[in-house]
């Protein structure tokens, strides 16, 4: 997993240059200060996330394979609510806003950061719903806990990377 998430940091940080590379650069509108939105109900449930899955472990670690349940589908519930609203996100930028990925750099580039992003999320609920499925059906038990931690790993990868979107695509462009 370290070696995944590695080679996942080396691509983001190329999609995050390019990005910062070109922002301010788009001739023509819409640019990011005129469609971009703080994400905050995005970044709740992506961040409150890396605190459900550390209480999940937790309980998995201490045996109590129920409420290791009931926090794991809930970190499940909120990567699957912030792919929702990335989705809304999405669908209000290309038919309220006109932004496209063709549109112009600022939509290139968006689009190619943010969904690089989302299919990274996409994977990690794949990965936890394989995990809940698997727990309930008595395949994961106490002594699986090192194995779900790699997991976790990914996930707060995850938000680390949202983080850094956030701080790239909707602070310093959404100023610029």
């Amino acid at each position: 997993m370290v070696l995944v998430i590695t080679t996942e940091s080396a691509l983001f940080i190329i999609f995050v240059v390019a990005y910062l590379f070109y922002i301010g650069k788009s001739l023509i509108p819409p640019y990011p200060h005129q469609v971009l939105e703080f994400p905050w109900l995005g970044s709740i449930l992506l961040f409150g996330s890396s605190g459900t899955i550390m209480v999940a472990e937790r309980h998995l670690k201490r045996g109590a394979i129920d409420r290791f349940h009931l926090w794991w589908a809930i970190t499940l519930a909120c990567g699957v609510g912030f792919l929702i609203w990335t989705i809304s996100e999405w669908l209000k930028l290309i038919y309220k806003d006109g932004l496209t990925i063709a549109t112009n750099l600022f939509g290139s580039t968006f689009y190619s950061l943010v969904g690089l992003h989302a299919s990274h999320v996409l994977v990690g609920a794949i990965l936890l719903s394989i995990i809940l499925v698997a727990s309930l059906r008595g395949k994961i038990r106490h002594r699986h806990h090192e194995h779900i931690e790699i997991i976790s790993w990914y996930w707060h990868f995850v938000d680390c990377v949202w983080a850094v979107v956030v701080t790239v695509v909707y602070i310093i462009s959404a100023k610029s």
